[in-house]
């Protein structure tokens, strides 16, 4: 069929084999909501314990060798060690992350009315100081990129000035931008809402677009899956800042109802198709600047992270194999002759054909696991890392 379709096998299985998407340090442990969090067995005690259950995922999944880690939760006292640890298992890291949404135990100033955008001169300055700490930790590790969200806005009318909060945001961020590499991104990440409920400072795609055009060529805007208003089209603020050049890639996930943080396609899988559509089209078509980073957000109660990762992985590159399953042709013609029926249906002939026998045939020629959730299980890996990691008391394991 897929020849019939002027697709060779052969083509698909390659271009799985390429495909590569980071795992979240955060995501290997269990994640929790405002009422509870539920520690399961073997989770990840520090960042070392983190970068092993990550070298097992990269093992039956063969698509998830670079790691994104989190400071100061992942904050290594030595980074050329982590580094040196990460390399003996075929890892390396991806964006870096700041946290100015947290204090932490030793921190000077609260950032409980902002960071960024605080009216205070002394809590932005620290905020900064922080961003440009995790770009040197970066440098060290190979990192070639470094992501800041902010939690900034406020829960009540008046309590910010809008347009003095973002002209703060970006003041702070030049400082970021100015502290950059030259060969590395800055990736900004809009949110409309939580943990400030009634406005966020950087709210959507428009206003992180703005920033990243004042910021300058270095600067793109990251895409969160469940950052975004029920119903929105993200597809298509895909393909805008594709044709803007400000597309810096993706944190991968899943929602029901807002920013669920669940697995990748496992509640709007067409939608993740869609997405995935429009970059495959951008990269068939060679766009200039195209060069989005891949990484899964997902944090978990009920499920092993670990699997969870798995599963996610899968999912993605799911996506991928049938985005280029769609008759481009066809579509063009269909989409030219105004004829939305036919338009739909090429689309749905990609996204329903089955491709799991191409995913498995990808991963077993990279030495992964043809089953990874069946093999990850009948290893007994869970099982001996709880026998390994006892829980420590008062500790969110796998989250300091």
């Amino acid at each position: 069929m897929a020849r019939r379709r002027g697709v060779e096998i052969e083509d698909l299985v390659k271009r799985a084999q390429a495909f590569r998407v980071a795992v979240p340090s955060w995501g290997l442990g269990t994640g929790g909501t405002r009422f509870a969090r539920f520690p399961g067995p073997g989770e990840p005690r520090d960042v070392f314990e983190k970068l092993e259950d990550c070298g097992t995922v990269f093992k039956l999944v063969r698509s998830t060798p670079a790691v994104s880690l989190h400071i100061p939760w992942d904050k290594p006292e030595s980074a050329a060690e982590l580094r040196r640890f990460a390399d003996q298992r075929g890892l390396h890291f991806d964006a870096m992350n700041s946290n100015t949404f947290q204090d932490q135990a030793d921190q000077k100033h609260s950032y409980k009315f902002g960071s960024l955008t605080h009216p205070d001169r002394v809590v932005r300055e620290q905020a900064i100081a922080h961003n440009v700490e995790c770009i040197e930790i970066g440098r060290t590790l190979g990192s070639k990129a470094h992501t800041v969200w902010i939690g900034d806005g406020g829960n009540f009318p008046g309590q910010m000035h809008f347009r003095r909060a973002l002209d703060r945001y970006l003041d702070s961020m030049r400082a970021i931008y100015a502290a950059l590499p030259d060969d590395w991104r800055v990736f900004m990440e809009h949110k409309l809402y939580e943990p400030a409920f009634y406005s966020t400072v950087i709210n959507d795609w428009g206003v992180n677009y703005h920033c990243a055009r004042e910021l300058g060529p270095k600067a793109f805007c990251l895409v969160d899956l469940g950052h975004h208003a029920p119903n929105v089209n993200i597809e298509m603020i895909v393909a805008r800042l594709i044709q803007f050049g400000k597309l810096a890639g993706f944190h991968f996930n899943d929602s029901k109802y807002g920013d669920d943080d669940l697995d990748a396609g496992s509640i709007k899988p067409f939608q993740l198709f869609l997405i995935f559509n429009e970059l495959v089209d951008a990269e068939r078509d060679a766009v200039k600047g195209f060069h989005p980073a891949y990484m899964l957000d997902q944090s978990h109660n009920v499920t092993d992270p670990a699997e969870s990762l798995m599963v996610s992985a899968v999912e993605l590159l799911r996506a991928y194999v049938q985005a280029h399953l769609v008759d481009r042709e066809a579509l063009r013609d269909a989409q030219e002759r105004c004829d939305a029926l036919m338009a739909l249906g090429t689309l749905k002939q990609a996204f329903t054909t089955d491709v799991a026998p191409i995913l498995a045939m990808a991963r077993e020629r990279s030495g992964g696991a043809i089953d990874p959730v069946g093999t990850f299980r009948a290893s007994g890996y869970r099982a001996r890392k709880a026998e390994e990691r006892p829980a420590r008391a008062g500790v969110a394991a796998g989250i300091v």
